[in-house]
């Protein structure tokens, strides 16, 4: 049996990747912060050791960009140090580790969308501690590691932004989103069906002797404001949403404005169908009762 512990499995991605796993002839491990301390690496050691795993995917991290400010030493233990823990238990037992990482390791100054090898330069404590932690596995290179850069994610469990928008058009008349901020939202659950699609076809891994970075988030490109205008006309919510920029928001942490992910190379490696955006939304709206 193949044994795969998931990390962070209370979140969005974790939450989604559970849902999905039934589906899978593997053995899952869901753990969270509080049934293993991935900043332990004794913890770890003896959790893989003791249910014989035998590939992580990594979803813990330390979320909370504008926080993260104010609070560089927790972000770093989990979004870094942890990491690169697992990173080196990983080659030390030659097991697979995949990683979930962010558009955030980019300034977003680029116009153009982001492939894996542009130069990665992140805004604040959040990216940095990111991109901290894609640093660690690619220097200590654990069999077959993969990371997963993805961005503006969304799910029906946890707090995002969709279910931000879904409460606040309820209450008020009116809101000002963000225009000038460009990307793409992910769905959790898009994302999680990718993960375990490509960990399915693990064997055409073999041939990676280097750490593979890959982009991953819905199709299509969009502002924050479109989002919210979407998410609006799906849920029927008479709530008006005026453009603003980001200038009139001030937040602790700098957010790039342009982080638009080229996707080329995770659907040329693995042959994955990415979802257009609207379709994905359509989908966790109705699976939350939100769908007018």
């Amino acid at each position: 049996m193949f044994n795969i512990l998931v990390t962070g499995s209370n979140g969005q991605l974790g939450s989604e990747i559970r849902e999905l796993s039934s589906a899978f002839t593997y053995n899952f491990f869901f753990t969270d912060r509080e049934t293993l301390d991935i900043a332990d690496k004794n913890a770890i050691a003896a959790f893989i050791e003791k249910n014989n795993i035998n590939a992580i995917i990594n979803c813990a991290a330390y979320t909370a960009v504008d926080k993260a400010e104010a609070d560089e030493v927790n972000a770093d233990t989990i979004n870094h140090l942890a990491v690169r823990t697992m990173a080196e238990i990983a080659k030390e037992k030659n097991i697979q580790l995949m990683h979930i990482s962010t558009d955030y390791v980019f300034d977003g100054k680029n116009y153009k969308p982001y492939n894996e090898e542009d130069l990665t330069h992140p805004n604040g404590v959040y990216g940095a501690t990111k991109l901290a932690g894609e640093n660690a596995i690619v220097e200590i290179n654990p069999p077959n590691a993969i990371i997963i850069r993805t961005s503006w994610v969304y799910s029906s469990y946890g707090n995002n932004f969709v279910k931000t928008m879904l409460r606040l058009g309820k209450e008020k008349e009116s809101l000002g989103v963000i225009y000038d901020q460009v990307g793409t939202p992910t769905y959790a659950k898009d994302l999680a069906q990718a993960i375990l699609e490509i960990l399915s076809n693990h064997s055409e891994l073999d041939v990676k002797s280097q750490v593979q970075i890959y982009h991953y988030s819905n199709e299509g490109v969009l502002s924050w404001y479109d989002f919210a205008k979407e998410i609006m006309r799906m849920a029927k919510l008479e709530c008006v949403i005026n453009p603003i920029e980001t200038k009139e928001y001030p937040t602790p942490a700098t957010r790039p404005h342009y982080s638009l992910l080229n996707k080329s190379k995770i659907k040329k490696d693995f042959g994955i169908t990415i979802p257009y955006w609207k379709d994905s939304l359509d989908e966790c709206l109705k699976k939350m009762g939100e769908r007018k």
